[in-house]
């Protein structure tokens, strides 16, 4: 498993943008798939995002498709996730996590028991 910390959550205007970073330690980075996911108040969690081992990849959710990019740089130990046109609807803990599953990426995303490592979560606030 790797140790997954995120950060740059913070409070933001609906509209404006926010960057978050997830910084790997531990087993090879680069083997493992990436993910984001965010969970509200009263609500499931959500897949946000993905990204495939090498980068090549990604996969989205409809609710982000577009406004959102995740991007990997694999010398760093770090995923990202640029977050544009906010909502405050996108109001969330955001957590990145890491899946050793070799299946496709969009079946790897809408099964969050195959991501076995997981970070303590940032806030994002979006205010209207």
């Amino acid at each position: 498993q790797v140790q997954l910390v995120e950060s740059g959550g913070g409070l933001v205007q609906a509209g404006g943008s926010l960057r978050l970073s997830c910084a790997a330690s531990g087993r090879s980075f680069s083997s493992y798939v990436m993910g984001w996911f965010r969970r509200s108040p009263g609500k499931e969690r959500e897949f946000v995002a993905a990204i495939s081992r090498s980068g090549s990849s990604t996969y989205y959710a409809d609710s982000v498709k577009g406004r959102f990019t995740i991007s990997r740089d694999n010398a760093k130990n770090t995923v990202y996730l640029q977050m544009n046109s906010l909502k405050p609807e996108d109001t969330a803990v955001y957590y990145c996590a890491a899946s050793p599953s070799t299946y496709a990426l969009g079946t790897i995303s809408h099964d969050p028991h195959m991501f076995n490592s997981w970070g303590q979560g940032t806030q994002v606030t979006v205010s209207s």
